[in-house]
């Protein structure tokens, strides 16, 4: 089974300036995603930007470049624009591929085990398409209606002990893995049978601003200190 990975990193980001390549626990943020995925068994490993430093970066870490378009670079546009764009520069040097895994880089705080229990799960066949998740065991969740609050994985009236709750599965963004012919279909990085891959709950978290960026950083250094060079 051919499984190539490719990376979205563009150059602008508007809430934290240059986030893809900022230091991260004493690399660039790019650079730990790279670095999972080959660590992870991805031996094709591509990144994806319209962003030149961006690409030699990637490269400096073991990763080939793709060269975004502008016009699929733009805030409005769709991962799913830059995941198509990529594949079909990857078929055109590679030949078929059989998956396609997409991290997020701003999802660091995960493991190699992460990356191969995904693609263990897809060689299973049972699926088209899966995500990485947390499982959410004993969360009340609720949700404003007008101002006024309705619960929503249970009824208030009847209270349950959090146990009895039903278990439910949030995705967390850190990745996914998808067939060409899903993305091609439908446009869409989910279809078909869709699977999850479950992950601990410290690595729920993403980076989007400079407090989220602190806290990952914290929890990289409490849970794979032993990893960081």
């Amino acid at each position: 089974m051919k499984v190539v990975a490719i990376i979205l990193a563009r150059g602008g980001s508007k809430g934290l300036p240059r986030k893809n390549i900022m230091p991260f626990c004493g690399k660039p943020l790019l650079g730990w995603t790279i670095a999972h995925c080959l660590e992870g068994g991805i031996e094709d490993v591509f990144v994806s930007s319209d962003n030149d430093e961006i690409l030699t970066i990637g490269e400096k870490y073991g990763a080939r470049s793709i060269k975004r378009p502008d016009s699929i670079s733009s805030d409005t546009s769709s991962s799913e624009s830059g995941w198509q764009h990529g594949l079909d520069f990857v078929e055109e040097l590679l030949g078929p591929v059989d998956w396609v895994f997409a991290p997020q880089v701003t999802s660091p705080l995960r493991e190699k085990s992460d990356i191969q229990m995904g693609v263990e799960i897809a060689k299973t066949g049972k699926y088209d398409s899966l995500f990485s998740c947390n499982v959410i065991e004993d969360f009340f969740i609720w949700e404003d209606q007008g101002g006024l609050m309705n619960s929503v994985n249970y009824d208030w009236r009847n209270r349950q002990r959090r146990q009895d709750i039903e278990v439910r599965y949030v995705e967390n963004g850190s990745f996914y893995l998808f067939k060409p012919e899903i993305l091609r279909s439908s446009s869409n990085r989910l279809g078909g049978r869709i699977g999850r891959v479950e992950m601990e709950s410290w690595k729920l978290f993403e980076i989007d601003s400079k407090t989220d960026f602190r806290r990952c950083e914290a929890l990289m250094k409490e849970f794979l200190e032993s990893k960081i060079d």
